[in-house]
């Protein structure tokens, strides 16, 4: 995806003014102006996106699928694309959000790589998965209902192939008070510097609080393995931020 500026009407201005507070959504509005937000909001996003090609071109399999679970825009979906080095693979899509996934089909038409990609707007939940050798939750999990986490992972992990691997970025809290307000600190002054105002940082986390459900870092540890993946590798992490790498066993 494109790293230009954006135009006045690309970028981030939905929580500039006072309102009344509502659920968060990823409806037209914000995907207008969501490659914006992402970079501006979340720490490190620039850095995982690419990083996500290299880890696809790693754990990729002849004859296997590789699925973006939450595609939204399809900066991972693009990422997977240009790691699969095998044009017998296949590479699927999947977000509930049609404003989403309405742009995400004009950037992959905008790509110039060969493997097509099939774009599937259904809940996540519904997904049916198998013969996965990569599949991507890029900060899509924590808007997933807690009591059904476990079942995402465990069908995840059920359809994986072995030796293949999940790439699971996400916001986390920390057990630690003072780690949790240390790190809570530092990511608002990275939106400050990022041109955020305080009471859109402000407005923007009552949108947030009710719809993105962070957990620690133990607590998503305990579910992979649970889950059925057998090594998790937090290879990223940038104050709340982190990514982290399921593999299952060969």
């Amino acid at each position: 995806m494109s790293t230009k500026k954006p135009t006045a009407d690309q970028r981030d201005r939905l929580f500039s003014e006072a309102q009344s507070t509502s659920d968060f959504r990823f409806d037209a509005a914000v995907a207008r102006v969501f490659p914006d937000m992402i970079r501006r909001s979340v720490p490190g996003y620039t850095t995982i996106i690419p990083m996500i090609e290299v880890i696809t071109e790693q754990y990729v399999q002849p004859g296997s699928r590789c699925y973006d679970l939450g595609c939204s825009l399809g900066a991972s979906t693009l990422a997977m694309r240009h790691g699969i080095r095998h044009d017998d693979c296949e590479l699927i899509g999947v977000d509930n959000s049609t404003a989403m996934l309405e742009r995400c089909e004009h950037h992959i038409a905008l790509d110039d790589h060969p493997l097509p990609v099939l774009l599937r707007c259904e809940d996540i939940l519904d997904t049916p998965l198998n013969n996965a050798s990569v599949t991507t939750l890029n900060f899509t999990l924590q808007f997933v209902p807690l009591e059904q986490r476990s079942n995402l992972l465990q069908k995840i992990a059920s359809g994986t192939r072995p030796g293949g691997a999940l790439i699971l970025s996400e916001k986390i809290r920390f057990e630690s008070e003072y780690e949790q307000l240390t790190q809570t600190h530092l990511h608002h002054e990275f939106k400050r510097a990022n041109g955020y105002s305080d009471l859109e940082i402000s407005q923007k986390r009552s949108a947030l609080e009710q719809v993105l459900i962070p957990e620690t870092l133990e607590t998503h540890r305990d579910r992979l393995r649970h889950a059925g993946f057998d090594q998790i590798i937090v290879w990223y992490q940038c104050f709340n931020f982190v990514s982290m790498l399921a593999i299952k066993s060969a």
